[in-house]
């Protein structure tokens, strides 16, 4: 059935009536103050909904306006918007924002995109949003949500937020500019989740394309068939501090990934320092190998299965000192979740990582001559010039230094495959950006998260994904079938 753009936003319009309304949608409901929209989209950047809720709500009490911001404190504004994502920086920008206004704007909030991302914090994400909410002016607000789901339906063939934004202002007709954003937005987080969507329910299957979609499947370990073995579903993440990503919706996440087995790395906490919801997580039980050094490094794995043994460390004291290495030995499979050493800035700890990486090779080997092995997490190295979007401006730097790239030539020489490259030979396909610069946007990333596994059970995976759309961390979550 050809995709219809008019009859498609005309039955979600509809849908998302009864859902969730995202909240800078519901702040312009309550007031048309652009100034409060302004900072409630600031606020609202990699943040929960009713996260934002409470936090603009404590902050326009004591700031109900830009002269009342301008008498705050940056140390004040943190405390009043905490844990908003990223709160530091967004008091510092909302601290600057009026000295910005007033210099440059005659303390006045610009009603164009242009002119709103000269301001502190605002991007062009942002900027198109209080351009068509607050003064209800033709514009694109392309989040997340709106990239990935217009990509499923195959309307736009772009590889990041702004790209879509600019096909769609050339392809979208403009009665549904104002709109689009807060629809897909309700949609994606309602219905069409970033991981296993509901297309069992979705009230517009029948018109989409379903373009990359894994839809959600209950349960997630199928039972054997003809013979053939039940498909296991394993995810991989580096978090970058665990407490923080439970703020973000780490526990909703891992609900909706509904995989097997889930390896964390840099958890940056001893479990005592954990909320009760976070290590004990419904239908998981969780493993944790911390670093001695508090708020530095550490991995953790959930396994719904209980596993035979578990190996913390690999018997190595340096490395085992900063809690990197978590193994579980199932039946037929040994699950090593690492995080592998940074070789910092000016390669000063270059030689501690080499070390760390031919130790746990002879650690894997060791693994591998008993029964399959299956490797996962932050290799910290993007091993070649596809795995990243600026090679040769990196090519000195930690990560993709010619050491590195030469022991990842080593490992897989040794019998490892990297699993993902088995599916995907495509450019543009990353699993860390930095939060400088909108990178991840733009998607300037590196590909330095993997799933690898013996040669011997090359045969044994059925799929490897990158799930970029999940966020939360400077990192994504990478997955892997495994049979």
């Amino acid at each position: 059935m050809q995709f219809s753009i008019p009859e498609v936003l005309q039955i979600l319009s509809t849908e998302v009536a009864g859902y969730a309304v995202p909240i800078v949608d519901l702040i312009a409901v309550q007031t048309n103050d652009p100034y409060k929209i302004l900072v409630a989209t600031i606020l609202s950047a990699r943040t929960k909904d009713e996260t934002t809720a409470t936090a603009a709500a404590r902050l326009f009490k004591e700031a109900p306006n830009l002269a009342a911001l301008a008498e705050i404190s940056e140390e004040r504004l943190a405390k009043l918007i905490f844990p908003v994502g990223f709160y530091k920086n967004k008091a510092g920008f909302l601290a600057r924002l009026p000295g910005v206004l007033a210099s440059e704007f005659d303390n006045r909030i610009p009603d164009e995109v242009e002119s709103l991302t000269r301001l502190p914090g605002v991007g062009r994400k942002t900027a198109n949003l209080v351009v068509a909410v607050a003064f209800k002016k033709p514009a694109i607000c392309v989040d997340t949500h709106v990239h990935r789901i217009m990509n499923i339906w195959g309307y736009v063939k772009t590889k990041s937020p702004l790209e879509t934004e600019m096909a769609l202002r050339e392809k979208l007709p403009p009665q549904y500019w104002l709109t689009i954003n807060s629809t897909l937005v309700a949609f994606g987080q309602g219905t069409c989740k970033p991981v296993a969507p509901h297309c069992d329910r979705c009230v517009i299957a029948k018109y989409c394309p379903q373009i990359g979609v894994r839809p959600r499947k209950m349960p997630s370990i199928s039972k054997k068939t003809n013979g053939e073995a039940a498909m296991r579903k394993f995810v991989s993440w580096n978090v970058n501090g665990l407490r923080a990503v439970e703020k973000k919706g780490f526990a909703e996440i891992l609900a909706d990934l509904n995989a097997d087995l889930v390896a964390l790395q840099e958890i940056k906490a001893l479990p005592e320092q954990l909320s009760e919801s976070i290590k004990n997580i419904p239908g998981y039980t969780a493993y944790w190998f911390s670093a001695q050094k508090k708020g530095y490094a550490g991995v953790a794995t959930y396994s719904k299965e209980q596993p035979l043994s578990v190996i913390y460390g690999i018997d190595h004291k340096d490395h085992d000192y900063e809690g990197r290495v978590l193994t579980l030995e199932f039946g037929d499979f040994f699950f090593v979740n690492a995080y592998f050493p940074n070789a910092q800035h000016g390669l000063l700890r270059m030689d501690y990582k080499l070390q760390f990486n031919n130790d746990l090779l002879a650690f894997a080997q060791t693994l591998a001559a008993k029964k399959s092995v299956v490797i996962c997490g932050d290799f910290n190295v993007a091993h070649k010039e596809i795995d990243l979007t600026n090679p040769k401006q990196n090519e000195k730097n930690p990560g993709y230094a010619p050491e590195e790239r030469a022991w990842m030539d080593q490992f897989l020489g040794a019998g490892f495959v990297d699993t993902f490259r088995m599916f995907n030979q495509e450019p543009g396909q990353y699993t860390w950006w930095s939060y400088r610069f909108n990178a991840r946007a733009r998607n300037i990333g590196w590909r330095i998260d993997y799933f690898c596994v013996d040669q011997a059970s090359k045969k044994r995976v059925a799929e490897a994904a990158i799930l970029s759309d999940i966020m939360g961390s400077d990192h994504c979550p990478i997955l892997l079938g495994f049979r």
